[in-house]
């Protein structure tokens, strides 16, 4: 077990894969069933050595069905247990779509059980073409009764995986292919927990609050960099769960800047961006001083070719234009 005070530098994943070590070393019920776990260790590496440590019976690989993994995580959670799915790409997650939406979702409902369960997937674009290059927050984040958490960062990885082993409802926890190697801070102690439905401020500026999640962090605040250049500080949220969404901490922000540009990777049509813009323009709309800005992906399937992917993306000079529209 890691020192309390000890804080390193820990990739995306590592910090992660902690979480996930710690809560199972913490509690006997948390196991983790998924494919290619025991001895790959997931396809990014997430649990990477848990196997070799917690044995076959608590790191399971399974028959690929994710239809099957998720009907076992359910069935195990309506009986104590607190499984976490490891479904490697968030698109899998088509092929248990019932289990999901119409078991997992409903179960405290119609029936008043508890359902801790937590199933993970990578998300976002980043390489390999279009089937395995979406960005589904939204499509999980509407469905009443799931939750969804989408760190950005190695620290929140770390904590918001122990928030959601720790809670009674069924957790979406999405992460980020791109992130996978980025590094940063994470404490060692083992009881810092990041709540559900609290933002963070990863930059405080008083002209334009930026909103973002997932990757579109980075790119906010790289675009950050270039406007302080020129002047303009940003001020960039995190919005780290997307379902509880902290409408509070958006609505603060906005109160102090004035204005808002919403970046989402997915296409602006029913997006959690155009879900953003609605919240300010309905709740804090005699405090805009510009109409809000939303900067989305392409509605296009992902391309196989890289610079054409980048096209599709949301990129930091697009967010500094944005920002400079609300500006004038």
């Amino acid at each position: 077990m890691s020192d309390a005070t000890e804080v390193r530098q820990l990739t995306y994943a590592a910090a992660f894969r902690e979480g996930v070590q710690e809560e199972m070393e913490r509690d006997e019920r948390v196991f983790v069933l998924g494919t290619d776990l025991v001895e790959r260790g997931g396809h990014f590496a997430q649990v990477l050595g848990l196997g070799a440590e917690f044995g076959t019976d608590r790191i399971r690989d399974t028959p690929i069905s994710e239809a099957a993994m998720v009907a076992a995580g359910v069935g195990a959670a309506l009986y104590g247990m607190r499984p976490l799915v490891d479904l490697n790409f968030m698109e899998f997650a088509f092929g248990a779509m019932d289990e999901i939406v119409n078991q997992a979702a409903k179960m405290s409902y119609m029936f008043g059980r508890k359902v801790p369960l937590v199933i993970r997937g990578t998300s976002g674009v980043a390489l390999s073409g279009a089937q395995h290059n979406n960005t589904l927050e939204m499509m999980f984040a509407q469905i009443p009764g799931l939750a969804v958490a989408v760190p950005s960062a190695p620290a929140d990885a770390k904590g918001l995986i122990k928030t959601a082993l720790r809670g009674e409802d069924p957790v979406i926890f999405m992460m980020h292919k791109r992130l996978s190697g980025v590094r940063g801070p994470v404490d060692g102690d083992a009881d810092a927990l990041v709540p559900f439905g609290q933002l963070a401020v990863v930059r405080e500026g008083g002209d334009c609050t930026v909103v973002a999640y997932g990757a579109n962090v980075l790119r906010a605040l790289r675009a950050a960099d270039e406007l302080a250049a020129q002047g303009v500080e940003l001020e960039v949220l995190d919005l780290r769960t997307l379902w509880p969404l902290d409408r509070a901490g958006v609505l603060a922000s906005v109160a102090r800047t004035g204005r808002a540009v919403v970046v989402d990777e997915a296409p602006l049509f029913g997006s959690i961006a155009s879900e953003i813009a609605a919240l300010v323009q309905e709740q804090a709309f005699d405090r805009l001083s510009a109409p809000v800005q939303r900067v989305c992906g392409a509605r296009a399937p992902t391309p196989f070719s890289p610079p054409l992917i980048e096209a599709n993306l949301p990129q930091p000079q697009q967010i500094v234009a944005a920002v400079q529209r609300t500006l004038a």
